[in-house]
């Protein structure tokens, strides 16, 4: 069965989820590189990282409370 996670649970996560987005998005523009891409700047992924890291922070939260949940039966 899904869990709901709490706010207070995803307000916990939702830092380190958008810093793993913005660490992706940035090493991603260094693979386009290869690509002839332009490189993505660090400060770029850092601001598209904030509205991408709300989906992050909530598949991470409801991880984290389905664990909880778990955890709470055995």
């Amino acid at each position: 069965p899904a869990t709901n996670p709490s706010w207070r649970l995803m307000a916990l996560v939702w830092p380190f989820a958008t810093a793993a987005v913005a660490i992706n998005l940035f090493l991603l523009g260094l693979i386009g590189l290869a690509f002839d891409l332009p490189a993505i700047p660090p400060v770029t992924a850092l601001w598209l990282s904030l509205p991408l890291g709300l989906p992050a922070t909530w598949a991470a939260a409801r991880w984290v409370a389905s664990l909880i949940a778990e955890a709470e039966r055995n």
